[in-house]
């Protein structure tokens, strides 16, 4: 996709494509047109357009306010479109939102987690609700995945930001869901965490997971998508593949189509 001359054009869908062509594709697992959202009166969302084909990851970044996580819970079905069409996985959030959520994971600032089960129970009362095959082992390689095996009888309330973190991560991922959303993931892991996030998204990614994240970090987004977008005032305002761009060349284009630092 070509890079906007002014932010006062009208933006072009970010368009996300495999290396191999989209000859070799299927449809696109994530396909947004016009959509707006408002609370009370006031557009968050205005006319976004992006498509992300299957496999790929686009990243997201955009100032505080910009509509990052309203635009994750829009595609997740936790907030209802105000206009537009969104379609995951070729079913409308709106009209289909029962078939979108069973092929979603989704992390977000609310880690969807029950404080007063443990961490072995969360994770097995979700593998019930998604019917995930053996459920047991399944729930022991994701603790595994994000080092909490040995918190496995601890409950939610007690665990540290960055723990809670890593079971969100693992609530999300516990089904092998074909698209996922991830919402500033990075928040509350240290280095060597980000580093297992970052290996975990790679990983579904080479197993035909579709993945739609945001993040403040720059050199994240680089580091783990085919694809980056800039969100500005509830509109994709720039973006380019990542072989376009270098962390210079993005914190520019940042600056230059939001005004503010990175």
């Amino acid at each position: 996709m070509k890079k906007l001359e002014s932010a006062a054009k009208p933006p072009e869908p970010a368009e996300v494509t495999s290396r191999q062509g989209a000859a070799a594709l299927g449809p696109w697992d994530i396909e947004v047109k016009g959509l707006w959202k408002s609370f009370g009166g006031a557009p968050v969302l205005r006319g976004l357009d992006l498509r992300v084909r299957a496999g790929e990851c686009l990243a997201i970044v955009g100032p505080n306010g910009s509509g990052k996580t309203t635009l994750i819970k829009t595609l997740a079905t936790l907030l209802r479109p105000s206009a537009g069409t969104v379609r995951v996985g070729g079913f409308d959030v709106r009209a289909e939102a029962s078939e979108v959520r069973r092929q979603i994971g989704v992390l977000c600032h609310q880690s969807f987690l029950y404080s007063d089960l443990t961490v072995g129970e969360n994770l097995q009362f979700y593998a019930r609700m998604y019917g995930v095959a053996d459920p047991g082992q399944r729930v022991g390689e994701m603790l595994r995945l994000v080092g909490l095996e040995e918190r496995v009888a601890t409950l939610v309330r007690a665990l540290s930001r960055g723990m809670l973190q890593r079971l969100a991560l693992a609530r999300a991922l516990l089904h092998e869901p074909a698209v996922l959303f991830l919402d500033e993931p990075d928040t509350g892991l240290d280095q060597r965490w980000a580093g297992v996030l970052r290996d975990l998204v790679v990983r579904r990614a080479a197993q035909g997971c579709t993945t739609l994240l945001t993040t403040h970090n720059l050199e994240r987004s680089l580091d783990l998508a085919d694809q980056v977008a800039v969100l500005n005032g509830g509109r994709i305002v720039f973006a380019a593949r990542r072989d376009e761009l270098d962390v210079g060349s993005l914190r520019e284009a940042y600056h230059r189509y939001t005004g503010a630092a990175a």
